[in-house]
């Protein structure tokens, strides 16, 4: 990822409606997996835009490979459980250390040569019993000026990710399409940004004025009663047996 999308992320995890609706849906997929006193990693965790909430359920680890972002975090969030500089495929961490490990946006980047080898490492961690949740790019041929501006490599379908998980020897429990509404506005952002390198972030941040976070809102509605075919994102909960 380029550095200044690190700054971006710090600066605007709070405001921006796209890291609100994220974490809400995370919140909603996860929240009966989590009870008080787990131990939680945030694999890939980056500034804690997407998984610094979970310290409301327990001791957090966030690891990512870039010290800048780390020390974002810390400047955001202060140490809580824990910092590690750490490649998601070489984790410092023993066998069956966590209750739950979330990773987001990571098995996407340019840097991951083998997804299945790296979520194979993210269940090494995890007690048996335990979960992994994935959320990915999604839309496999949708390649977005964000997308270079991000370093990603891959955008997975449900199918996609769903295929990572079980080869890495997980159940998945759930396969689900996230962000379904922002296909159609990404696809023709990716046309008139072709060939350029642009961030996300430097833009809507309050999501259309709100509209785009109700919609969010209506979608997780639905998702509390089924999985979606198809998002911008895709989402993976799975169980280590």
């Amino acid at each position: 990822m380029e550095a200044d999308e690190y700054r971006r992320m710090a600066e605007m995890e709070e405001a921006h409606w796209w890291y609100a609706a994220t974490r809400a849906v995370l919140r909603q997929a996860l929240e009966s997996r989590l009870s008080p006193g787990s131990t939680l990693l945030d694999a890939g965790g980056g500034t804690g835009a997407t998984g610094a909430w979970m310290s409301e359920y327990g001791s957090v680890v966030t690891a990512d490979f870039e010290p800048q972002a780390l020390a974002l975090f810390r400047e955001l969030h202060g140490d809580r459980g824990g910092l590690a500089v750490a490649d998601v495929g070489a984790l410092p961490f023993a066998t069956a250390s966590f209750d739950l490990v979330l990773c987001v946006t990571v098995l996407c980047h340019r840097s991951i040569v083998d997804p299945v080898a790296a979520v194979r490492e993210l269940a090494r961690v995890v007690r048996p019993g335990g979960t992994v949740a994935l959320l990915e790019p999604g839309v496999r041929r949708l390649r977005r000026a964000h997308d270079r501006e991000t370093h990603t490599g891959r955008r997975f379908s449900r199918r996609d990710l769903r295929d990572v998980a079980t080869s890495a020897g997980l159940r998945v429990d759930r396969a689900t399409g996230v962000h379904s509404y922002l296909i159609p506005p990404a696809a023709v952002k990716a046309v008139l940004e072709r060939g350029r390198s642009a961030s996300d972030l430097d833009h809507s941040e309050s999501g259309l004025g709100g509209v785009l976070g109700a919609v969010a809102g209506l979608e997780r509605r639905l998702l509390r009663h089924t999985d979606l075919p198809f998002g911008l994102s895709v989402m993976v909960v799975a169980t280590k047996e």
